[in-house]
């Protein structure tokens, strides 16, 4: 056996990351002509390979586990993994069973690799069941494993008494289940835990802060960033990309400028790389904010740029009416970056809602298909629509909405409402509105454009109506507003608001209207805040 343990076959098998499928074979090979492959321990590394490494092969790894005449627990644990990781979730549990019926003792490793293959709370409960019967139930590993799948079914009682239930809990028990409260959409149940835990790490921040953020609280997720900003030094915990990523998302969502750009100043000061999901969030975030040439100075620093990358610069391009510029850098993304996909295709057509580029629209949506094999979706239609009504070509896009293989939504008819009100279609408007307040009837906008169509049409009894039908149906007028970012904290501004310091806000407005008017000599320059006092 001591020469078994020498040979060079195991040494290599030793070094398995570094080894390519071809030389993986040629070892296997060169180990059943050699009469190698009756040590368990070789032919349990080779499994292993094709088990578990990335360059491995689990069909591969199929065929010798069935030909191996008394596999062991590694090799069990082997073979549950790859089925898991290869979503053969059946084929783990299988392999479970037939494992207890050769009298091989399962351990927690066996216990982690098959609750991740249970597809029905009725199977992971009975794994669990067997897991407290052969006492597993103290592994850290598995308890957190355990409890982040209870979450993923909805069983979210169940994952608090596996913890409440633990004798042995450390930082990732308390973590999975501030996940999983926040999977779940018990954000205030998630903070009281975390605000409970003895221990915190990055992993524990980045759990509540996207946690925050997944369910709509951004502000609340960009306060505790600020509280771990302040306890940096003393709690020793630095913040992870996988955090900063959840930060921006949040300021991208409230317009939180100072705290995004803080973060950018944090990834530079501490030569961080611009990964793909970092760097993503900052372009993301710079053109929301109205910053594209901050934007583009990401962009262009990024090493690696995957799709989403390329597809998030043209869109933010796009919606910053740097329309030409999109389209240029979708002319680059063809030759030297990354297939397009669906989102990509959005932004180009988003950067052709300009009338002299309708052309550009029609030929894009066409090659969508012809050329990148993309079905188009209901937004890629939304978008043609939209260049269509804008440029005035609204009967086409009519023609075009009767042509759509599935059901225009409320956006596409809302674009050829406006298209028919800013072209002059009153009578095709004044239908498609009648339609589009039936089919989204508690959708204020849509009141508002039927309402406006009326009004240039001068029918001022149908305005009365559209306004009376909203009334009465109790539709929720949703109130245009601004922010202001003061000492990192947003303040929002609805119309008409009353807020506590709306006094002296509309003080000072009306102090710079007189100076306005007496810098131009008009009384009536600034009547519009004499109206808002």
């Amino acid at each position: 056996m001591s020469s078994t343990r020498n040979s060079p076959c195991l040494h290599l098998l030793q070094q398995w990351q570094n080894l390519s499928m071809k030389q993986t074979k040629q070892i296997h090979a060169h180990t059943i002509t050699n009469g190698l492959t009756r040590f368990s321990y070789i032919s349990s590394r080779i499994l292993a390979f094709f088990a578990l490494s990335p360059q491995g092969d689990f069909r591969y790894a199929e065929t010798l586990f069935t030909h191996m005449p008394n596999p062991n627990l590694f090799d069990y644990n082997s073979i549950i993994t790859s089925y898991t990781t290869n979503s053969q979730f059946h084929k783990s549990l299988s392999i479970f069973t037939k494992m207890l019926n050769t009298n091989i003792r399962p351990n927690s490793n066996t216990f982690t690799a098959l609750v991740k293959a249970c597809d029905s709370l009725s199977s992971l409960e009975q794994v669990f069941t067997q897991s407290m019967k052969l006492g597993n139930s103290s592994d850290v590993y598995f308890v957190s494993s355990v409890i982040n799948a209870f979450s993923k079914h909805g069983a979210i009682h169940f994952a608090r008494n596996v913890f409440d239930e633990s004798s042995n809990r450390n930082v990732v028990c308390w973590t999975s289940l501030v996940s999983g409260y926040c999977s779940c959409g018990l954000v205030n149940e998630a903070r009281e835990l975390f605000d409970e835990m003895p221990q915190r790490n990055d992993a524990s921040y980045s759990a509540m802060v996207s946690g925050y953020v997944k369910n709509g609280f951004y502000d609340e997720g960009i306060q505790l960033f600020c509280e771990l900003k302040k306890n940096m030094g003393c709690a020793g915990v630095k913040p992870s990309g996988s955090l900063l990523v959840s930060v921006l998302n949040a300021c991208t969502m409230v317009g939180a400028f100072e705290e995004g750009k803080w973060i950018h100043s944090y990834i530079e000061e501490n030569g961080l790389e611009y990964e793909l999901e970092l760097g993503t969030a900052l372009i993301d975030f710079y053109a929301k904010c109205g910053l594209v040439k901050d934007a583009k100075q990401v962009f262009d620093k990024m090493f690696v740029k995957d799709v989403a990358t390329w597809s998030a610069m043209i869109l933010g391009l796009a919606i910053n009416g740097n329309n030409l510029m999109a389209l240029q850098l979708f002319e680059k993304m063809e030759k030297v970056g990354p297939k397009p996909n669906e989102v990509t295709f959005i932004g180009v057509l988003t950067a052709c809602n300009h009338k002299n580029l309708l052309d550009e629209a029609l030929q894009l949506f066409g090659i969508m298909t012809e050329k990148y094999g993309i079905t188009p979706s209901v937004e890629h239609y939304g978008c043609v629509v939209d260049v269509l009504a804008r440029s005035g070509q609204v009967e086409k896009a009519l023609t075009f909405i009767n042509s759509m293989p599935m059901e225009p939504d409320g956006a596409i008819w809302g674009s050829l409402l406006n298209g028919c009100l800013m072209h002059g279609y009153f009578e095709l408007g004044q239908k498609v509105g009648k339609f589009l307040i039936e089919f989204e009837p508690q959708h204020s906008g849509r009141y508002i454009l039927l309402a406006n169509m009326y009004a240039n049409m001068c029918k001022w009894e149908g305005v009365s109506e559209v306004r009376k039908l909203m009334k009465d149906r109790r539709v929720l007028f949703v109130s245009a507003w601004s922010f202001v970012e003061i000492d990192q904290t947003i303040h929002k501004f609805f119309a008409d608001d009353k807020c506590s310091y709306s006094g002296e806000i509309y003080e000072v407005l009306n102090h710079l209207g007189k100076i306005v008017e007496e810098f131009l000599g008009d009384k009536n320059a600034f009547s519009l805040f004499e109206i808002l006092s």
